[in-house]
């Protein structure tokens, strides 16, 4: 992924593999060794790394390619460390995906290899370099290694059954929904006859049976998403998916090492701005993910009716989303309430 990011930065800075090697006083074949992976950035000098952030910028490149060229590492580690490992069993002291809760920029880059989808952080990335013949659209894993990945991905999710655990197991499972093979999906439909039917008790429990539900909108069956949406109604778990869907879009600054932080009452440090924007363009009938998104939109306009108020442009946005989720019939019984509670906040946010 740090590759393909710092190929796409120095494309942006209007610059060949040769004349960055020449501004950076390397053979161009460093440069290929970084850009395809060969030569892992990771294992670069920390120092060395953050000179070759800075000076790609100043090259040219966007303001954020520093920024974007940490998270991809980031996404290298968990790439390498699940396709190192294979079917084996990795501490969850040392393993990347219980070191932190992923928000969106991390996710996407990690699987960028399984979606083919360009992250949209990385929209700002436009070549300046004429195309020299046919290029891969975006970087690329062999089928050995997509499927020693998700294998790994797989025995955390079947091992990772501690209190210690449950971070690193809950990541494994959403990303397992991007691996399409019969026995995964068939292993996620088990997995949420378990956590889907247990009583929401705490965040644990309750992200767990999200984890599944999402995962398997994600593989094509969104079945257990409407479920997920249903049981989860009260103010507990409503306050607990919002901070996380806060941290998930960036409004919380600080990161957070395990789930514990969704149950904070105190909902003051993030806006809801960016969060709003965010959902509201997720909200098209064929998107899996429409019952969580519709449901998680209700509420956050239902906790914060200033999002309408004060700007016209997000009711306009709200209400074309509303009117085409109307004129079809994707909608479920909850959806229409949802939508029919949304469009009285519109009608009130105009007068």
């Amino acid at each position: 992924m740090s590759g393909y990011v710092l190929k796409l930065a120095r494309q942006a800075g209007g610059l060949t593999q040769e004349r960055f090697a020449e501004h950076l006083a390397v053979d161009v074949s460093t440069i290929q060794g970084w850009e395809s992976g060969r030569r892992p950035l990771a294992a670069m000098n920390a120092g060395d790394f953050v000179r070759l952030c800075a000076r790609v910028r100043r090259l040219g490149a966007p303001a954020s390619t520093g920024r974007h060229l940490r998270t991809a590492v980031e996404a290298d580690l968990v790439l390498s460390t699940g396709i190192t490992a294979g079917g084996g069993w990795v501490d969850p002291d040392l393993h990347p995906l219980a070191a932190s809760v992923h928000r969106k920029t991390l996710t996407n880059l990690i699987t960028w290899p399984f979606t083919g989808h360009l992250p949209p952080e990385l929209g700002a990335f436009t070549s300046k370099v004429p195309r020299r013949g046919p290029v891969p659209p975006g970087p690329t894993l062999g089928a050995d290694e997509r499927t020693r990945f998700f294998d790994h991905l797989m025995n955390v999710a079947e091992r990772g059954v501690h209190p210690g655990e449950a971070l690193l197991r809950r990541q494994a499972v959403y990303l397992l929904g991007f691996d399409h093979r019969d026995q995964v999906t068939a292993w996620l439909r088990q997995e949420w006859q378990s956590a889907g039917r247990r009583p929401v008790a705490d965040v644990t429990s309750l992200l767990e049976a999200r984890s599944a539900s999402v995962a398997l909108a994600s593989a094509g069956d969104a079945s257990h998403l409407h479920d997920f949406v249903a049981r989860t109604t009260d103010s507990r778990a409503e306050l607990a998916n919002l901070n996380y869907w806060a941290h998930w879009i960036g409004e919380l600054g600080d990161d957070q090492t395990d789930d514990a932080f969704m149950a904070d009452g105190d909902t003051k440090a993030w806006s809801g701005v960016r969060l709003f924007e965010h959902l509201v363009n997720r909200l098209a009938p064929t998107s899996p993910h429409l019952p969580l998104n519709l449901q998680t939109v209700h509420t956050l306009v239902a906790s914060r009716p200033a999002l309408l108020t004060g700007q016209s442009a997000a009711r306009s946005a709200l209400t074309e989303a509303m009117d085409i989720l109307t004129s079809g019939d994707t909608l479920t019984r909850a959806g229409r309430d949802q939508v029919a509670g949304l469009h009285y906040a519109l009608r009130l946010a105009d007068r």
